[in-house]
């Protein structure tokens, strides 16, 4: 068995310093009347950093794991019940087809920029065809992180990288309420992507790159794909069970795999290729089925023209909205052909040579 490496992580907070950090999200002279109250819970706080109250919820976590006696964090087994209902109900070919459209982008009129994006118009385009298709759409907007009270995806800590076991399915690492990373984003997200039988997502491009709202939704994916779904076979975040069981042979679990998707990239400068590669290489690996050629959009709108104008040069580019609405027309059809049982996937069957 390999043994997990030390010396990285930073040394915890001495107590003056975690009063200093704790008073930052209080500077605003409002809660200078309040400040024994305040001073109350920062020791409470103080308490549960330094004794490491990641989950103070807890139950037995019972039969259907492999340590029964094991104490589940009761906000992990909720979410986990919900991934399960929802599975239930996507299977289910009495049930409405579903899609998820994710808008990428992290502009909204709510926040800083005071203009919606031109990836939420796509989106709303988008949107509009699935419905005329009889489609239920649960419409994913990411810039919420940007413009709403306290919301968050917190970041993918790559517990993977250590052992796959040790990436839950759902994550786990979220929330740990001693280090104070709460209101966590993704416990909602996951139950959509579980629930959608297919999945479009909507960017522009920043930087070369998708915005850093969608790279973390994307990176907080990754226990879809491999992901242990019973924590107590770690017991919990234990790194060197978790070695100890991948090495011993893991099936890496795909646990969204069979759902159909399509993209909309869109750039004014330069990006807008790779990006679109990226996300598609990024689903396939999950094992999700692109819903053709006209799925998959990549387009400048206004090239090297300005940024004010960027709407007016939607409002008349007439052709890159059509060829939105043939995304979402294509991923229609292919979740009509899925849940048919006839969306032709070639290489379904094939045995992988390198498992991961």
């Amino acid at each position: 068995m390999t043994a997990p490496r030390k010396g990285q992580a930073a040394a915890p907070l001495a107590r003056n310093e975690f009063h200093l950090e704790f008073h930052k999200s209080f500077l605003d002279p409002a809660f200078d009347s309040v400040a024994k109250q305040l001073a109350a819970v920062e020791e409470i706080a103080w308490d549960n950093y330094e004794s490491g109250h990641k989950a103070p919820l807890t139950e037995k976590a019972g039969s259907e794991f492999s340590d029964p006696d094991y104490d589940l964090s009761i906000e992990w087994k909720v979410t986990r019940d919900r991934l399960i209902a929802a599975e239930t109900v996507q299977k289910d070919h009495a049930t409405r087809s579903r899609v998820l459209l994710v808008c990428g982008s992290a502009r909204n009129d709510g926040s800083c920029p005071g203009e919606i994006s031109k990836t939420w118009r796509l989106s709303v385009m988008a949107q509009e065809i699935l419905e005329q298709a009889g489609i239920e759409v649960d419409l994913l907007d990411l810039s919420r992180l940007t413009s709403d009270y306290d919301h968050h995806i917190h970041p993918c800590k790559g517990c993977v990288s250590t052992a796959m076991p040790l990436c839950h399915w759902p994550c786990s690492c979220y929330p740990n309420h001693g280090q104070r990373q709460t209101n966590d984003w993704m416990a909602e997200i996951y139950e959509k992507w579980v629930a959608a039988h297919g999945v479009i997502i909507l960017t522009p491009v920043y930087w070369y790159q998708t915005p850093a709202v969608l790279k973390l939704m994307i990176d907080r994916l990754v226990c879809a794909d491999g992901g242990n779904p019973d924590p107590t076979a770690t017991h919990g975040k234990n790194a060197a069970k978790a070695k100890e069981l991948e090495l011993a042979g893991w099936p890496y679990p795909k646990h969204l795999a069979g759902r159909t998707y399509g993209l909309v990239v869109h750039g004014d400068v330069a990006g807008i290729e790779g990006v679109r590669r990226g996300l598609s290489d990024w689903l396939d690996w999950m094992g999700l089925i692109d819903a053709g050629v006209q799925s998959r959009l990549d387009r400048f709108i206004g090239y090297y023209e300005s940024y004010a104008e960027s709407h007016e040069t939607l409002d008349k580019d007439f052709a890159v909205q059509e060829e939105v609405r043939n995304v979402a027309r294509a991923v229609a059809e292919a979740v009509a052909a899925l849940r048919r049982g006839e969306l032709s996937v070639p290489d379904h069957g094939l045995e992988r040579p390198r498992p991961k």
